[in-house]
């Protein structure tokens, strides 16, 4: 598949997709199947709109994304996305949401395999205490992506 490695404040970020979207955006240290393209249109898209969200100056992504996932995952992420910029949800309150507050499990598991980080909002999926649980790409990450979504007024 094609991909692109791209800078970002967090670390290199792996960027593949295929002719229908985005596939993924994962941290380094994940491993490229395929070749590396400069001038792919949705990597270069998704490149440039990392870019602006880093620097503050984008609060939702405008990317076609194509994930591969099982049908309640593909749910989980779309309602991921819903989640709006600089807030926050549990895990409980996304499978109410979702219609299954018995799901709350599930839902912290399709979140952990969420292929497009930081595009699809894994990271503002907290514990019900409030705590910084369940990001593949570490706390620290979490915390930071948190923050800059903050603004002057960090989170956590």
């Amino acid at each position: 598949m094609p991909h692109l490695w791209i800078d970002s404040p967090i670390d290199r970020l792996l960027l593949v997709a295929n002719e229908h979207g985005l596939t993924g955006c994962y941290f380094e240290g994940a491993t490229p199947q395929g070749i590396e393209v400069q001038g792919h249109p949705i990597l270069e898209l998704a490149k440039e709109q990392l870019a602006q969200y880093f620097a503050g100056d984008r609060m939702r992504f405008d990317l076609p994304l194509d994930p591969s996932g099982t049908d309640f995952q593909k749910r989980v992420w779309t309602a991921l996305k819903e989640i709006p910029y600089g807030q926050t949800t549990t895990y409980g309150e996304l499978a109410r949401k979702l219609g299954d507050v018995k799901a709350t499990r599930a839902v912290g598991l399709a979140n952990g395999r969420n292929p497009i980080s930081i595009i699809v909002p894994c990271h503002r999926v907290i514990g019900a205490d409030g705590s910084l649980v369940g990001f593949g790409g570490g706390t620290q990450r979490k915390r930071f992506l948190l923050t800059l979504e903050a603004g002057s007024q960090s989170l956590f």
